[in-house]
């Protein structure tokens, strides 16, 4: 049977990440750890999922903040449920849905920008598309 804690150069060697990462993590609350009987830095195996979602999470764009509010619904001294899982991806759904639109949006437009030469927010296609913000008036619009 598989320990039921891993240290923190376990968890580093088995995520691939800097214990300097974990240590971050754990201060901004995303992981939590114990201290062993030698008041060494323990964690639980359950973290490795965490620290996974994490990863996957940052490399998609979302800020650690989102990260930290979806991640503190699961239960931090326990096995999270699937059902504690499914939940925290429901929060996520439609944000992420969002974010590829505009990412796929990006990569099928980005093209059209080069050798354009428009300088131009008020022609762009990738951030006014069909001119449909020209009705407001001057100024930036969605920055």
């Amino acid at each position: 049977m598989p320990a039921r804690h891993l240290s923190v150069g376990q968890v580093a060697e088995r995520s691939g990440l800097p214990i300097s990462t974990l240590h971050f993590y754990e201060r901004k609350g995303l992981i939590v750890s114990t201290r062993n009987s030698a008041n060494h830095r323990v964690y639980r195996r359950e973290v490795l999922r965490r620290v996974t979602v994490i990863k996957v999470a940052q490399n998609a764009g979302v800020p650690l903040s989102e990260i930290a509010e979806a991640l503190s619904s699961l239960p931090t001294h326990s096995v999270p449920s699937t059902e504690d899982w499914a939940r925290m991806s429901e929060v996520w759904h439609d944000d992420l849905t969002r974010r590829i639109e505009t990412l796929t949006a990006l990569r099928d437009k980005m093209s059209m920008c080069i050798g354009c030469g428009c300088l131009s927010v008020k022609r762009c296609p990738l951030v006014n598309e069909n001119d449909h913000l020209a009705g407001e008036g001057p100024g930036a619009r969605l920055l």
